[in-house]
């Protein structure tokens, strides 16, 4: 299975929501990086320290939270995806939709490294009282 594939298989689990899906091509020590100016900045190093820190705090404070991959770029072991976040502030009832870049990097079929870029403005201004 090419990486692309993979990286794919996450996004579709994602959008089904499947968290063991999404969590099925993460290597057990992967490093993923949350966009400084976010709720979740930070790196957080293995799959539960991703769902304590990014996916479950998520899911608990929006409504409809969906990530839409516009394209993706298949960069050998790397592969980049761009595309937007959407959802509905539980707390504000503010909704949003910013754009984002998700870069990955692959060993061995899995991912081994996540860095996020977003336009954190829409997304902070959702949350803000």
């Amino acid at each position: 299975m090419k990486n692309i594939d993979i990286v794919s298989g996450h996004y579709a689990a994602s959008a089904r929501g499947d968290l063991d899906g999404m969590l099925a091509p993460f290597a057990a020590d992967i490093s993923w990086t949350e966009a400084e100016g976010s709720l979740y900045a930070g790196t957080y190093v293995g799959p539960d320290a991703i769902v304590a820190n990014v996916f479950a705090p998520i899911g608990e404070q929006f409504e409809g939270f969906t990530v839409e991959i516009d394209d993706l770029f298949d960069a050998g072991d790397q592969v980049i995806a761009l595309g937007h976040y959407s959802g509905e502030h539980r707390g504000t009832g503010r909704a949003f939709r910013t754009r984002m870049v998700h870069f990955w990097w692959l060993e061995n079929g899995k991912a081994v490294r996540f860095e996020q870029v977003v336009d954190n403005a829409p997304f902070n201004a959702a949350v803000a009282d």
